[in-house]
């Protein structure tokens, strides 16, 4: 999960709304790896022009920034800076989800826990719109964002935070002491899958492949991981709109619906 940019209208709720950043750098490390492995960059002409957009710790810039195989060219982005690292890319401050590139500048963007907290729908399809027009026609995006339906929420960890209807979120948050205001606006798969539909995208589900990745990176030679290797894809499939992170990959379309 990764700093917000957030979104271009300056409402109470979006002024309110907090970056959340992930200041763990190991994991950051480990979600570079995963996100190398899913796109299948060793595979991709170098050198790679990259973009995380909402980068917080830096982490994940520098991961390949400084790789020692792939040759990448990273720039990286965010509302706020909360750099623990800042070697081996490019960083600019932004507002709201408009992003200082050149149309198809990027043959690789990053948006990694981003999404939900740049604003409300209007705000969405705005930060999908972006990536779009800096992707090159040939580039690839990997798109993380919580699922809805997830049992405990990540931000405020929360059992069925995002499960209630918008307007009791912030009292039940309250009411537990758990802050002041929710601020984030997490999607259901169906409903990201029409917003990536809209922007323009084609885009393939990689939930299933992620877990795996997940747990052949962090929980290599456990017996989960060699049950999840084993398990057909047709068995899981049915499951993937329970899975707590929704993951995708995306390339642009011939056309973009509007």
């Amino acid at each position: 999960m990764n700093t917000p940019v957030a979104g271009e209208s300056t409402t109470r709720e979006e002024a309110s709304r907090q970056p959340h950043a992930v200041l763990d750098l190991p994991s950051r490390q480990l979600k570079g790896l995963k996100i190398e492995r899913l796109l299948g960059l060793e595979s991709r002409p170098q050198p790679i022009r990259m973009l995380e957009v909402g980068t917080g710790s830096g982490g994940i810039a520098y991961y390949f920034g400084r790789h020692a195989k792939l040759r990448c060219e990273v720039d990286a982005v965010d509302v706020v800076d909360n750099r623990l690292v800042e070697d081996g890319y490019r960083f600019q401050r932004v507002q709201g989800t408009r992003l200082p590139f050149a149309d198809g500048s990027f043959d690789v963007v990053l948006t990694n826990h981003v999404i939900e907290h740049v604003g409300e729908e209007r705000e969405q399809r705005a930060h999908l719109a972006e990536i779009h027009r800096v992707l090159r026609p040939d580039g690839v995006g990997y798109l993380a964002v919580p699922n809805r339906w997830m049992l405990v929420e990540p931000h405020y960890k929360l059992a069925f935070l995002s499960w209630l209807p918008r307007r009791w979120r912030t009292p039940y948050l309250r009411a537990m002491k758990k802050g002041r205001d929710y601020d984030c606006e997490p999607l259901q798969m169906l409903q990201l899958e029409s917003l990536l539909d809209d922007a323009g995208f084609r885009f393939s589900n990689l939930c299933i492949e992620a877990a795996r990745a997940t747990l052949d990176i962090e929980k290599k030679g456990s017996v989960l991981a060699g049950v999840l290797r084993r398990m057909p894809d047709r068995v899981i499939a049915p499951f993937r709109c329970l899975i707590p992170t929704l993951i995708y990959r995306i390339e642009r379309s011939a056309c973009v619906n509007r």
